[in-house]
Formats: structure tokens, C-alpha cells, sequence
């Protein structure tokens, strides 16, 4: 039975809908029925009272989706030719989006195609595309808002560009190994390189470091998805086979990845035990800052990180002091002289609730140590 809050019903199966039916639920205000086949289900629903409920992408016999939406129900249909459920209710798992030997045949594969400015010419079905995304990225969010519940989530950003084998690679994977380990969820951009690091470190902070020091090795014989996406995955694949935690004892630590198909390009790391994929850049960034409610931890990168450790200040220079989260900026040769983020953080925080909780470090030790001290 999916979870209930308040007066919302999640319904994803026909199973569960049945079950309520007979338990004798009629009033079907709030419920959300999502991807269900009703098409034998006309006369129970004909008995129900269906004003307020809301039926996304489900499957009517002739004339009943007309008859539900006359009771005051919402319905809307599924979407043809989207290579994505835009209704659904979990994140995903790295296994349903590489579901395929081949990237380009996969779901994550097909789904970037899909999404790309003019990969569908007809008008008509194009203006159905942006409501598809609209739609698949507000499930996205409820499923997130679901899944962190009770969850103490801490960032990690940093470079797409670390290759395997790098000690920038390392790092990032000791860190979320010691995050997780302390208890925290890590969150990543869901991408290559440093984020995938972390998900990496995260997803084995049960087990010691002789683990994921084998893992590291492991995958260091594919430092990149460049030249060859298949076998940048399939190695990850490999290592988990070999190395994931076992369910007897817990699995592996769950952690998150927040990727987007705007750079679907660079594919999704398998490390991060939940993925929350969005078609919208600017809808996943200000997520991917959002959940970080235990800090962040800003790795050397580039633009994109860049962009990140300034959306992130202009949050907390706005927050009050009970709302600010830490900042931690590991380099200092990169922060001050390579890309000089630091001087004008510190002159951004001068003065503000911020100022005390933005951090400037060498080590992953060091910013483990901020961001654990600052619980």
C-alpha cells in the first residue's frame, strides 16, 4: 500500500485501488489514480463519489473517461510517444534508466533524443511536448519531496571533468564515503566526475575503506563516458556486482542524484540509490540547492559549480540566521587565484547571517569536519 498524507491517496496499481474499493472506500476526493488500466473498472468507479480525485494517465473504456470527468474528477491522459511515464510516482533507479546495453537505446538515451530542440517536427505533437516535460517534472518533485522526508541531505558539488583515477576523483569519493558514514544522505548533480564520486563514496559508506579503495580501482580502467558511454556504464555495473553492500547487511547507503536530460549529454552516474532526473535545468538547480538543508560542499569545478556557489550564496544572503545552511569551499588555490570565488563570497557575506557559515578549506577532512560540527 503506497504511503498516505492527510487527505492525498497515491494509487499506482490496479491491485490497490481494488483493495481500497472493497475495504468500502467511496469517496474518492484527493485520491490520485497514476498509469492504471480502468478499463473493467467502470461500474465501480460509476458507484464512487469522484469529485476532487484525479486520474493521471489512466486507461478508460469508451465513454467513461467523459462519465468521470462529468462527477467532478480530473482526468488527464497519458501523452503519446513519450519515452518517459510522465505521471509516475517513484524516482528512478540507474537500472530502469539504463534498462538497455546501449545508451542511445535506453531509456535515459531515448528520453535525451526525445527532449532535444527539434527532435519532433510535426506541430501538432510539439506542443504537447512542453506539458510532457511540465508534467514528468512536477512528479519528480512530489517524489523527491517524498523520498527526503526525515532525510539529513548534504551537497556535494564539484567538476563533471574528473576523470576516474584522479586524485580529484578520490577526494570526492573519500568525502561522501565520510558524509555517509556520518549519518548524512549526500546529494550530487547525478552527473560524471566528481559527482559521481560522491554518490560512489556514499553508496559504500558502510563498508571500509579497503572497499572503496577496490572500487576506485575498478573503475579507473574507464576513467570517462568519453569516448564510449556503454563502457563507462557497464564498468560502474560491474563494480556494483561485485562490491555494492549485500541486503543482509542493510544494502547500499542510499544517497541522491539530481541530473537533468538539458545535458544529456554527460549520462547519469549508477551510484546514487535514487535518481530525481528533471528535462528542466533551472527547475533542477533550485532543487538540487533546496535539499541540501545540512550544507554544501563546493569541490573545484568550473562553470557549473561556479553557478551553484552563487545561487547557493544568494539564498543564505537572504536567509536568516536559523535558515542558513554551511558553505564549504575545498581549494584554495582554485577558489582564490585559478577561479577567485572566495574573496567575492567573503565580501557577499561580510556582515550577514551568512558570514560565520561560509568556509574556505584545503582538505575533505577539513570540510567534513565543518560540515559534521555544524549539526
Amino acid at each position: 500500500m503506497r504511503h498516505t498524507r492527510g487527505r492525498t491517496v497515491d494509487i499506482t496499481t490496479l491491485d490497490e485501488l481494488d483493495h481500497r474499493l472493497r475495504a468500502g472506500a467511496r469517496t474518492l476526493s484527493g485520491w490520485r489514480v497514476r498509469s492504471v488500466d480502468l478499463t473493467e473498472r467502470g461500474a465501480e468507479l460509476g458507484r464512487c463519489r469522484l469529485a476532487g480525485a484525479t486520474f493521471l494517465g489512466c486507461r478508460f473504456a469508451e465513454g467513461d473517461a467523459a462519465r468521470v470527468e462529468a462527477s467532478g474528477a480530473l482526468v488527464l491522459p497519458q501523452i503519446p510517444d513519450v519515452p518517459v511515464d510522465v505521471y509516475r510516482h517513484e524516482l528512478y533507479e540507474a537500472r530502469e534508466l539504463f534498462d538497455t546495453l546501449r545508451w542511445s537505446e535506453s531509456v535515459d538515451g531515448r528520453a535525451y533524443a526525445w527532449s532535444k530542440p527539434g527532435a519532433i517536427d510535426d506541430a501538432e505533437v510539439s506542443t504537447e511536448v512542453p506539458l510532457a516535460r511540465t508534467l514528468h517534472d512536477h512528479a519528480i518533485d512530489l517524489a523527491l519531496d517524498r523520498w527526503r522526508e526525515g532525510r539529513r541531505v548534504v551537497g556535494v558539488m564539484g567538476g563533471h571533468a574528473a576523470s576516474r583515477g584522479t586524485s580529484l576523483f578520490t577526494d570526492a569519493a573519500r568525502l561522501g564515503h565520510r558524509l555517509g558514514g556520518a549519518g548524512l544522505t549526500v546529494a550530487t548533480g547525478g552527473g560524471p566526475g566528481a559527482m559521481e564520486a560522491a554518490n560512489l563514496g556514499a553508496r559504500l559508506s558502510s563498508r571500509d575503506d579497503a572497499v572503496l579503495g577496490e572500487a576506485l580501482r575498478m573503475l579507473a580502467a574507464v576513467p570517462s563516458y568519453r569516448p564510449s558511454v556503454d563502457a563507462w556504464v557497464l564498468s560502474a555495473f560491474d563494480t556494483l556486482t561485485a562490491l555494492d553492500p549485500p541486503e543482509a547487511d542493510g544494502g547500499p547507503v542510499a544517497n541522491l542524484g539530481i541530473p537533468t536530460w538539458h545535458y544529456g549529454h554527460e549520462p547519469p552516474n549508477v551510484f546514487a540509490t535514487a535518481i530525481a532526473k528533471y528535462f528542466r535545468n533551472a527547475t533542477r538547480e533550485a532543487i538540487l540547492l533546496e535539499v541540501c538543508d545540512a550544507g554544501i560542499v563546493f569541490l573545484p569545478g568550473a562553470g557549473g559549480t561556479v553557478q551553484e556557489v552563487f545561487q547557493d550564496a544568494c539564498e543564505n544572503y537572504y536567509a536568516d540566521e536559523a535558515s542558513v545552511a554551511p558553505m564549504v569551499l575545498v581549494g584554495r588555490r582554485h577558489w582564490t587565484e585559478e577561479l577567485p570565488a572566495w574573496p567575492l563570497l567573503q565580501a557577499l557575506a561580510s556582515g550577514r547571517a551568512m558570514e560565520p557559515h561560509v568556509h574556505l578549506v584545503d582538505t575533505v577532512e577539513e570540510a567534513l569536519e565543518v560540515v559534521t560540527s555544524s549539526r
